[in-house]
């Protein structure tokens, strides 16, 4: 980097914990403090390194699948959701069971549900294997059909053309999903909308600021894990955005100091399942090189909360031994 080069950081606004994340993430560590360690969580309660490692070294045991979780125990459901089989899993597994699935997918999922009983084929717009797409799958599988971006179109087939409707993973690209459905239109013109969108507000605001801030920068540093696709589309929407580079990072030290090379304008933003404390460090690393001259862009200002699990409200311990003593010649369960 030359000495010459004037160094300065646009701040994205808003960035950073949507209220989805945060009532999932709250929703462990109140589980933990009601009913002590260990309450198991199935899959990353929200797609973050740190917020796993954080609520794991607190007492959470993050499982893959509920068969792993020994009987007369609580489990959480992740932010993402989950398909009906998995309540029906954990009902047989005897398991208390507490559902952090974030409102604005739990909305998708009804969607999915009512657009099936009128008959509707229905195309989900997401990524194939995302943790979201696979639980609202599961809520209507004869029903839907994927569709991962723009060039899966010409694969779809429906039943009717006049009962087609198209619904989408809330954490996508606003712009690539709107180029999946104008393709997806030009297939079947009767497609309808969801009565609302399903992008995400949170999503949808972080990548405002992107753009907005995108075509000043000369490198945008995106706070994020490689699993959590918002992070990764802030990565897409800054390049899109007319940015020289853009790079994913979970923590400061893993910036290269090579990509500071010639860059006078430094982008920084983090995914919607990221503290605050990550872009600190990532502030204070850049500060340390000369980029303390720090500006804000807001593109939006946010106030949405969700109302906590209604199950921290009931004594889930009490709960799950009373299903485990349901049938005590049943027999235990992997790990009991």
């Amino acid at each position: 980097m030359t000495s010459t080069t004037a160094r300065k950081v646009l701040l994205a606004a808003p960035r950073g914990y949507c209220a989805g994340v945060d009532r999932a993430v709250i929703a462990v560590e109140k589980a933990l403090e009601q009913y002590g360690a260990p309450v198991y969580v199935r899959h990353e309660i929200v797609h973050n390194k740190y917020v796993v490692k954080t609520l794991e070294k607190k007492g959470a045991i993050f499982v893959e699948e509920t068969a792993e979780v020994p009987e007369g125990n609580i489990v959480i459901f992740s932010a993402h959701g989950v398909a009906p089989v998995v309540h029906e899993e954990a009902r047989r597994g005897k398991l208390a069971t507490i559902d952090a699935t974030c409102p604005l997918v739990t909305k998708v999922h009804k969607e999915a549900v009512r657009f099936a009983d009128d008959d509707y084929d229905i195309l989900l717009i997401g990524h194939e294997g995302h943790e979201e797409v696979i639980g609202t799958s599961g809520e209507a599988p004869d029903h839907i059909t994927l569709v991962d971006g723009p060039g899966d179109v010409e694969n779809v087939t429906v039943r009717d053309e006049s009962k087609v409707v198209w619904l989408s993973q809330t954490t996508l690209s606003v712009d690539e999903t709107m180029e999946t459905v104008d393709a997806l239109k030009g297939r079947f013109p009767q497609l309808i909308s969801p009565p609302s969108d399903d992008i995400c507000y949170a999503t949808q605001n972080r990548q405002i600021a992107v753009k907005q801030m995108g075509a000043d920068a000369d490198l945008v540093i995106v706070v994020g894990s490689k699993n959590s696709s918002n992070s990764v589309r802030l990565v897409e929407v800054a390049l899109g955005a007319g940015a020289r580079a853009a790079h994913l990072v979970d923590f400061a030290e893993e910036i290269d100091e090579a990509w500071l090379e010639g860059v006078g304008t430094v982008g920084v933003t983090s995914g919607a399942s990221v503290p605050e404390i990550l872009v600190e460090g990532v502030l204070e690393w850049l500060a340390e090189r000369g980029y303390d001259d720090v500006e804000t862009i807001t593109a939006a200002k946010e106030s949405i909360t969700f109302s906590l699990p209604k199950e921290l409200r009931r004594d889930l311990r009490a709960e799950a031994a009373d299903l485990s003593a349901a049938d005590p010649s049943a027999e235990g369960r992997a790990g009991a």
